[in-house]
């Protein structure tokens, strides 16, 4: 071997060397007799170095994962004689391996088992059994080897090809047949050898044991000797742990239920004799994480019998096994209670199912209904918040507790549906208790009762909004509660957690204020002041912004007479803050986003005349205006970058405050916004015009003309540009939806100054704009997009020809996808009733047009541009196919439209068996299709005598193909096409 490659596989060897060790690594996996060497040092113990010995193991396992067929039966026998020679040296040594290196050894030893037990080495277990003995290093890797021959065999989180999972059952039934027994006898006899004197052999033994026990005989296993010997390892502990897993897998193996039933309440009655069920007087919660586990397991399969044997219909064993279970409640009650949260998550997928069960019965037991009422009290005390919980800065800890409350929080559910009446009374007698002296309570008993409350609204089975209606019993009981909440002042109380519960609970119950509205100026204060959008936390900030739009949106008929007093009291929340002498605002720009949204909802939903509205949409908007132009003033002189930077995101920010943006549901348009762009349209002054409350029936439009011709030179500063075109752009999506006809004469500037330098993420973005115009207003735009059709194609052909790098794979996407644009813009103006627009280009740009999207149905392998062409050529060929339609036309379409539809096809980059290309291929149908119905027999003819005949396609083919077009129905033609092209390409 080369020594001067093994020095670099120390940690510690310089960059070079390591690089001089992996190459050789390299050259050996690919030398066809290097493994030999590796194998006769590992037999030989021919080197000290741990690493090197590690090296060996991994040319050996990589010669026998990929190449071990490649071999020899005399290599083949080398290897399995290497192995046994290096099992029997480790008995010798004075020390043992290293356990990477065990570990390593054992992965190499189960690869060879799996390649030869079932043919050349079916005495594996019986050899390796006889080298180690009892010897405890032989046994450390005969364990070790069983593991990895579990991860290799059995476990199912490792995807298989059918071909292995074939071969991994028939491994696991002939060791079922011919040494499962043997090695069971092997385990208990090390167990019994060492379960006092080498924890972690037994432990080890355990943890197999485990891992074998879902696929072997459960009788070997679940029988006297070995659960008393299991048992005897709970008391001991070092080994109780590992005991725990083990019982817990025997536990789960699948069995008949009443076997299963006898099994789970054997091992109780032993456990329980043993006094493990006495909880309170276990000091080691990581052993009572295990048990608790294992508690739930046993739950488990309990219920799972139950349930088998009640689907069975034997009702008799069905409720000896359920009185069996409830015995377990109490065990179960006590470990759901557990002050450590892990013992207690572990303990609950047993508490939901036995809830289940409950829910199943018609009428419960006196016993049953004060479980339910114990698992409802367990739950409202685990939910409480520990003093040590970080609000302000929460980590990992603080982070599982809120995955922990989510699991308690289905157990609620639960509880709503086995007794809704029960969970209620129990909220309601928390609650009411609680807030009857909030002053003097801690900051986590206030927050569960206001967030039991909360969970209630989601608990309760009832339809969204109906909880003060219906059910005159629970909307009494919730609207006492509410009324409790809102009077009693606990808004005040200065923590974190109850301030947001409170604020959360109010919007959770909109639908209270409209059956008791006297109470909304009370919330809205909370809303307004110290206590949410102007509280000392930004988290509570930032939050109540969100929350205080939704609840002024969901009670806007209520709102009006507090519009006016509520703009006053936020006015000082609208100022946009560029960064400036390290002023801080109160509010984020984010946050400011939903203040502007709630301001425009509440003006835009008020009962004012269209005078008095637009006079606070102006005030509104005026101030946001004027920045406007300041900051953009500042930006052109700016020269530090970073300061150019901040103010280009201010003023992208402030034109976000002013969007104007519809409630999606309610509008007819809303297709016409590209789905990319929906994210940014979220904006804030007029969320709430719909096609009810039009910006010109709210007295609105001028206003928001000004914003855009306020906004619309900054298309034109040359600072970062970007950032100032994709707010403006995104603002004139909206205007488009929201002015109607009177955003018209904003385009055509607007369009000059995005075509000028710009890039294709540019024109990517500013199409979709042209789209959305020419789809809403059609022949009204006709003159515009005649003018601009050229300019912005040029635009787009001088971006696609811009050489670039031949592995710059996002300079190859963005002019993929600018290229997908570009006939998306060609297909809209065809589609909208306006194929003037491309005809009156002069013929040279007409030709140019046709062949790009020529080209673009045949030449680029990307089915959805590919569809995009056929669907524009069809549409093309409708239009202008028959006899009046523009000179030339038609020999464009025998020269290269027909050809198009069979070369694109052709192309072994057209693969049938993608979904898009299918999606493709049915256009290119349509456009084929569309031909024939245009051209009739000349179509025919042209296929038949000259172009089909061209293709080399037998006669026969062709009259097929013809009769299949012919046919009327174009579904016939489409399956046919398909079967032609597969034909084709065989």
């Amino acid at each position: 071997m080369d020594e001067q490659a093994l020095l670099g596989l120390n940690p510690n060897a310089d960059a070079d060397f390591r690089q001089r060790a992996l190459s050789y690594f390299e050259q050996l996996k690919g030398s066809q007799d290097a493994w030999q060497v590796c194998a006769e040092a590992l037999a030989q113990n021919a080197y000290s170095d741990d690493h090197v010995k590690f090296f060996c193991f991994q040319v050996l396992e990589h010669k026998i994962k990929f190449k071990y067929s490649e071999l020899t039966v005399n290599q083949q026998q080398l290897i399995r004689e290497t192995l046994v020679a290096w099992l029997q040296a480790q008995m010798l040594n004075a020390q043992p391996e290293k356990t990477f290196i065990r570990n390593k050894a054992a992965q190499v030893f189960a690869l060879v088992f799996i390649s030869e037990y079932l043919t050349k080495w079916p005495k594996f277990f019986f050899d390796i059994l006889s080298v180690v003995c009892l010897n405890p290093r032989g046994v450390d890797l005969y364990l070790r080897i069983l593991m990895a021959i579990d991860t290799e065999v059995v476990d199912r989180d490792i995807v298989h090809t059918p071909e292995e999972a074939r071969r991994n059952t028939l491994i696991k039934d002939t060791m079922r047949e011919q040494c499962i027994p043997n090695l069971v006898e092997s385990w208990y006899q090390i167990l019994q050898t060492y379960q006092h004197t080498n924890s972690e052999v037994t432990c080890q033994c355990l943890e197999v044991i485990g891992a074998y026990v879902s696929w072997i005989d459960l009788t070997l296993i679940a029988n006297e000797r070995f659960i008393n010997m299991l048992l005897g390892h709970m008391s001991i502990e070092v080994l109780r742990e590992e005991a725990c897993d083990c019982l817990f897998e025997i536990v789960n193996k699948g069995m008949d239920p009443i076997d299963k039933t006898k099994l789970v309440e054997s091992l109780c009655q032993v456990l329980q004799s043993a006094g493990f069920f006495t909880i309170d007087q276990e000091d080691d919660v990581d052993f009572l994480a295990r048990f608790s586990k294992l508690v739930n397991g046993m739950g488990q399969s309990l219920i799972l019998s139950w349930t088998k044997l009640v689907k069975n219909g034997d009702m008799k064993n069905a409720q000896e096994t359920l009185q069996t279970i409830e015995a377990k409640v109490p065990l179960m009650l006590q470990l759901l209670i557990h002050d450590d949260d892990d013992i207690s998550s572990n303990i609950i997928s047993f508490c939901y199912d036995y809830l289940h069960v409950l829910k199943q019965l018609t009428l419960l037991s006196d016993q049953q209904k004060n479980h339910v009422e114990a698992v409802m009290l367990a739950v409202m005390k685990k939910l409480t918040y520990d003093e040590e919980y970080n609000f302000e800065n929460e980590g990992e800890d603080e982070a599982m507790f809120v995955e922990y409350r989510k699991q308690l929080k289905l157990l609620l559910d639960r509880l709503a549906q086995v007794s809704p009446e029960l969970l209620l009374a129990s909220v309601r007698r928390v609650f009411n208790t609680t807030l009857q002296n909030w002053q003097a309570a801690r900051f986590m008993e206030i927050e569960v009762a206001l967030r039991l409350l909360y969970m209630l609204g989601e608990a309760l089975p009832v339809s969204h909004g109906a909880h003060f209606y219906g059910d005159i019993a629970k909307a009494s009981v919730l609207q006492d509660m509410m009324r409790t909440l809102v009077t009693s002042g606990v808004s005040a109380y200065q923590h974190t957690s109850v301030t947001l519960e409170f604020f959360e609970t109010v919007v959770r119950y909109e639908k209270f204020f409209t059956v008791e509205p006297q109470h909304i100026p009370i919330v809205l204060m909370a809303f307004l002041d110290h206590r949410g959008l102007r509280h000392v936390s930004p988290k509570v900030r930032s939050r109540t912004t969100y929350l205080f739009s939704r609840f002024v949106k969901s009670l806007n008929k209520q709102m009006n007479a507090y519009i006016e007093d509520i703009l006053n009291r936020i006015q000082d929340l609208l100022e946009p803050s560029p960064p400036e002498n390290g002023f801080h605002a109160l509010l984020s720009s984010d946050d400011q986003l939903f203040i502007y949204e709630t301001a425009g909802v509440l003006i835009v939903n008020s009962e004012y005349q269209a005078e008095r509205k637009q006079i606070l949409m102006r005030n509104l908007l005026t101030p946001l205006m004027e920045k406007f132009k300041l900051l953009l003033e500042k930006l052109m002189m700016e020269q530090d970058e970073d300061r150019q930077i901040a103010l280009a995101d201010c003023l992208n920010h402030i034109v976000g405050f002013a969007r104007n943006s519809f409630k999606w549901s309610g509008e007819k348009n809303a297709y016409l916004i590209p789905k990319f762009l929906t994210r940014h349209l979220q904006g804030r002054t007029s969320k709430a015009f719909s096609n009810k409350q039009t910006v010109k029936q709210c007295g609105c439009s001028e206003v928001y003309r000004d914003c855009l011709q306020t906004f619309l030179p900054a298309l034109s500063c040359p600072v970062q540009k970007e950032v100032l075109r994709s707010g403006v752009r995104t603002f004139l999506h909206r205007m488009i939806i929201c002015l109607e006809e009177e955003v018209l004469p904003f385009i055509p500037t607007a369009s000059e100054h995005m075509l000028k330098d710009c890039e294709a993420k540019d024109l990517q973005e500013f199409i979709p704009l042209i789209n959305q115009i020419t789809a809403k207003f059609k022949t009204h735009v006709s003159p515009f997009l005649q003018q601009i059709f050229m300019p912005l194609l040029h635009a787009i052909f001088e971006v696609l020809v811009r050489p670039a790098e031949e592995n710059d794979q996002s300079a190859a996407l963005e002019k993929q996808m600018l290229r997908r644009s570009y006939f998306a813009f060609l297909q809209s103006v065809s589609g909208s009733g306006m194929s003037e627009v491309i005809g009156n280009q002069g013929v040279e740009n007409v030709e140019r047009v046709l062949f790009t999207v020529i080209q673009g149905a045949v030449e680029y392998p990307d089915p959805i541009a590919q569809k995009t062409c056929f669907v524009i050529l069809s549409k093309l060929v409708e239009l202008w196919g028959g006899k009046d339609g523009p000179v030339g036309f038609t020999d464009f379409v025998y020269k290269h439209i027909i050809p198009a539809c069979f070369l694109a096809p052709l192309k072994p980059t057209f693969d049938l068996a993608d979904a898009q290309t299918v999606l493709a291929l049915s256009e290119c149908s349509v456009t084929i299709k569309t031909i024939h119905l245009k051209r009739g027999t000349e179509c025919i003819q042209y296929l038949q005598q000259e172009y089909l005949p061209s293709l080399q396609v037998a006669p026969e083919i062709i009259q097929e193909f013809c009769q299949a077009l012919q046919q009327p129905d174009s579904k016939v033609f489409r399956n046919y096409l398909k079967v032609f092209f597969q034909r084709a390409k065989l």
